[in-house]
This record gives structure tokens, sequence and C-alpha cells, in this order.
């Protein structure tokens, strides 16, 4: 994992990295970038892109410190852009970092006790979890986020180079730079010599929340909980939403669920998951890579007596759960230990201006409280473990600064639960805008609730620029992933807990035609809906589109 990355980040005389360490780059957490919007301009003027990095935390759970927190502030301002992202897995990323600055901006986040190591990449990728207070007792969810943290520590890659690249500096320490140098060949216990076909992604969801999108993983964990007490988890296997424009050999696909293990063997169950993929997994195309396609290919059943021969045993039948919703909650609530939650609304994940600065006074103010930040898979934030003595303190500055944390404050059901991915203006994969666009369309589609009485009505709505699908917009009720500037394919009926994909309604549609589209549907919704009954589900009943029940149907089109 070494290549000539080392000396490429060295060379002053260029902002870019060789073609074959932007591969070996995203293996240790940050992906080359440049800016797209000076693109022409530069190119007019004879000089390079104005090319910068992507750097993403490691953060199992979502978990991170007060002194975290005010860590990455202080990184965003001083190496990146400004901004912290908050992603939909659960963790940080900053943006526009200066070659020059890479080395720097990773050993500052070391010193806080972080990492970007397999942040990206052919590798486990970080392992998301349930971030509301109100599924479980407190007790058992610092259980469930102790699994996850052995489960993706399990899974870690061995190789010291992310030590020697970016870590080891100064003349005293050249001497050492070669970590686990003493053998000819670095022994991967789980990766080998070539790591994976592709990313593998895990989830641990626990009921009745679905907030981390468990069947849109690789590899999924269900905790089945009893009278208290954690029996174990439901595992999932063969999720993946990813796909490419008019290739039919793609598809999202869904996760299904094989079988229950103890919580102690979560961690083998996720590694033999991992390894039958490693072995099986198609190599000679990348666009099919995924674990979902291996499933699909042989089979559940026989991934299933894969995993059960490699662990020396077989999973238990699964339990039975039910996911009731999959959106963050907002505004304070109380869990059964007398500390306080507050649930707060960050615009696409994006920590910039006021919201950003009255985070940090917050973070600043919660040090030494036992109060903590932690990140959800939805792009926001919940400001946890707060005593009851530090509730009015920490109120008091959310209305300073405008951090929405009110039902009123967040304005609309649909904005409460919009996801976008970054697109423009630095990633290199996007056809179209989201992050930059997506709020200005909710704006104009709440004009249109409010009239008819839907506007605090939740509806679940994404976008992405490409259909790599970083913002899972293949599990909205209302999903769009773009074609080409301005024109994206819009995706109607999925359901609201996340257990069934959208279906094509109609392709390279723009604002004015979305805006036409939807208008009518919303308007009948608020007219014909049944009690409790979903956006998805209303739209499946009245045939609007099919239901999508398996990815491999995607691109058939179910006729009406």
């Amino acid at each position: 994992m070494r290549g000539s990355l080392k000396e490429s980040l060295d060379d002053v005389t260029t902002g870019e990295i060789p073609f074959q360490d932007t591969k070996l780059i995203k293996s240790h957490g940050s992906y080359q970038q440049d800016d797209r919007d000076l693109r022409d301009e530069r190119q007019k003027l004879g000089i390079e892109n104005a090319f910068s990095f992507m750097i993403r935390v490691r953060m199992p759970g979502g978990f991170c410190t007060s002194e975290q927190w005010l860590a990455m502030d202080d990184i965003c301002e001083k190496y990146a852009n400004g901004t912290l992202k908050i992603t939909t897995r659960q963790t940080w990323q900053v943006h526009g970092v200066l070659k020059r600055d890479v080395k720097d901006t990773m050993r500052a986040m070391n010193r806080a006790c972080m990492d970007t190591l397999a942040a990206c990449g052919d590798v486990c990728r970080n392992v998301m979890a349930t971030s509301d207070p109100s599924c479980c007792s407190q007790e058992m969810m610092n259980e469930i986020l102790a699994y996850t943290y052995a489960i993706h520590d399990h899974c870690l890659p061995r190789s010291g180079a992310y030590h020697e690249i970016f870590l080891m500096h100064g003349q005293e320490m050249e001497e050492k730079t070669h970590v686990l140098g003493s053998t000819p060949v670095e022994e991967e216990p789980l990766y080998g010599l070539t790591y994976l076909p592709r990313k593998y992604k895990v989830a641990v969801a626990i009921p009745p929340s679905n907030d981390v999108d468990v069947f849109a993983h690789c590899n999924g964990f269900i905790a089945i909980i009893d009278k208290g007490k954690l029996l174990g988890f439901n595992v999932t296997v063969g999720g993946g939403l990813g796909f490419t424009h008019n290739n039919g050999k793609t598809h999202p696909r869904l996760a299904e669920v094989i079988g229950f293990c103890k919580p102690s063997d979560a961690k083998y169950v996720c590694e033999c998951i991992m390894t039958v993929s490693r072995d099986f997994g198609d190599r000679t195309g990348r666009k099919h890579a995924r674990v979902k396609y291996t499933v699909e290919d042989y089979g559940k059943e026989w991934y299933l007596e894969q995993v059960n021969e490699r662990l020396g045993f077989k999973l238990e039948p699964a339990r039975p759960y039910k996911f009731l919703r999959r959106g963050d909650f907002y505004d304070w609530t109380q869990t059964e230990d007398g500390l306080w939650h507050c649930g707060l609304h960050i615009p696409i994940g994006r920590v910039k201006g006021q919201c950003r600065v009255g985070l940090r006074k917050i973070a600043d103010y919660l040090r030494g409280t036992g109060g903590l930040l932690r990140m959800t898979c939805n792009q926001q934030v919940v400001c946890g473990q707060v005593p009851g003595s530090h509730k009015e303190k920490i109120t008091a500055m959310l209305y300073e600064y405008n951090v929405a944390h009110t039902a009123a404050q967040t304005v609309s059901g649909l904005r409460r639960n919009m996801i976008a991915c970054v697109a423009m203006p630095t990633c290199p994969l996007a056809f179209a805008e989201a992050e930059r666009y997506l709020p200005s369309l909710v704006g104009r589609l709440e004009v249109v609730t409010e009239k008819i009485g839907l506007l605090d009505t939740d509806i679940t709505i994404r976008m992405t620029g490409c259909p790599n699908s970083c913002g899972r917009p293949s599990m909205a009720e209302i999903g769009f992933i773009g074609k080409a500037p301005g024109t994206y394919n819009m995706y109607l009926g999925a359901d609201f807990v996340g257990e069934r994909l959208n279906t094509l309604y109609v392709e390279s549609v723009t604002e004015d035609q979305i805006i036409s589209i939807l208008t009518p549907m919303f308007q009948k919704f608020a007219k014909e809906r049944t009690k409790g009954e979903s956006f998805g589900d209303f739209l499946i009943r009245f045939a609007y589109v099919k239901p999508m029940l398996a990815g491999r149907n995607w691109w058939s089109l179910p006729q009406l």
C-alpha cells in the first residue's frame, strides 16, 4: 500500500499526485479531487486544475468526544475549506486540503486519537450504528456500540504503510519509518496481497429504528433485544445501491437476512462474509464486484453455506424484529438514566457558518460534563448524554447560533428527511448537482406542501449527482439520480422504513417538470391517504409505480 505515494506527496512542483497513487491513497482515507467550477478558467490560463484532497475520518458508530469535535473544527479551518461534511456513513470528511497539507492534516487527526485508515478503498469501511437514544437503554446502546467497534477493529487492514507515509516525520523518526518492514512481504490475514474486489460496507441497526438503512449494506447486523438483554444479531448480506446508467449488469440490491448470531460472534461473522466475497467476488470488472453481485450470482443459500463452513458452526434461524422508522429525532428527549439528548438538524450535513460556530461553542462547553456530539447516518448530529444541569445552557446556545433542533426550525417533513451527496464541484463522478441544489428544490416543494396541509408530514427525499448512490436515493420515497447538468432520473415508491427499493418513474426531468409531476401527487395524497400511510406506500396503492420487489428487476420497469 505504499507505491510512490510518500514521494508524490513530498513533490511540491505540482498540486496533484500520479494516477497510480490516486488509487493507493483511497485505502488511506483520501481522494484526489479538483474544483470543477474552475476547470474552464484554469485551462484557458494554461495551468493545472485546482487540485485538492478530500480526507475522511474513521469514526465507527459516529461516536466522537467533544475534544475530537474541537480538533476537527480546528483542522477544517487551518487546512481545509472551513467546513465539515457529515457523511451518510456517519463520519466527517474535509474538503479542499492542498497536497502540501495532507500529511499535516492526518497528523492533526492522529493527535486527537483519530485516523483515516480504511475510511475509503477496497476494505471494510466505517461501521455504522444506530444513534437514536430512544431505541434502547443507554447501557444497551453502549454495549452495541462496543460490538460495533469490535467488528470494525477486527476487520482493519494490518499494513504499516499508513503510519509510514502520513504519521512518521522528522530526522529522529527516519530509522523507524519502515514499520513492519522486517519481513519481505507484509502479511494481511484478512485481505491478502490483493485486498477485496470492491469496498465492503457494514451497519448495525437497533429496532425499531432503521436509521442506518441496514439493507443497503454488504453486511448488516440487526440487534435482537429481549427484556433489556442483547440476545444477539440477525445477520444480513448482499445489499448495495450503486449502479451504472444504461448498464443492465449493474443494479441496486437490498440485503437479505440469512440467520442469527451471538453478540460475541458478530465480528467473526463479518469476517467470514467478507472473505467469501474476497475469494469469489468478480475481479474482472469493478462494476460487478460488490458483495451484492456475489450473492445474486451464487444465491443466498450458497453464500450462507460458505459462511457457515468458514465459521465452523451454523448461524441460527433469524429472530423476529420490526422496523418502524429510519429518520432522526429532533429536540430534547430524556433516557432512563436521567441524561438528555437533543437531535440537531444540519442541512445536508454541511457544518458551516453560524452553525459551525455554535457547535464549536457547545463542544467546548461539554468538555468535562460527559456530554458529546454524535453523528448520525442521515447527516445530522445528536448532542447526547447531557446532564440536566447543563440542558438550559446548551438550549440557549442552540437558539443563539440558530442551530435547528425543533419541529418549527426544521421547517418541514421533506427538509427533515432530505439527504444528498456532495456532487459538484469536487466529486469527479457527478453528472449533476446534489448538495448545493436539493435544499432549493425542497424549498419549492414546501410551498406546495404548505398549501395542502402536508408541510409537517415526513417524506424521504434524496438526491445524488451520479448512480454511485452515496446518498442512498434508491431507498427514498422520492429519489433523484443525476443524468446530466440540471436533469435527473426520478424514482418513486420506496417505503418509509427502508425495506423496499423505489422504481424509475420518469427519466431526465428538470426542476419545473419535477414540481409539475409531484404537485398533483401531493394533492391526491393529502386528500386520499389512509391513517398512518406513508407517501411511498400511497404511490404503490394508487399504481403510480409498481413495487420494486427485487433489485434484479431494476431495469425491467414493472408495467402498471
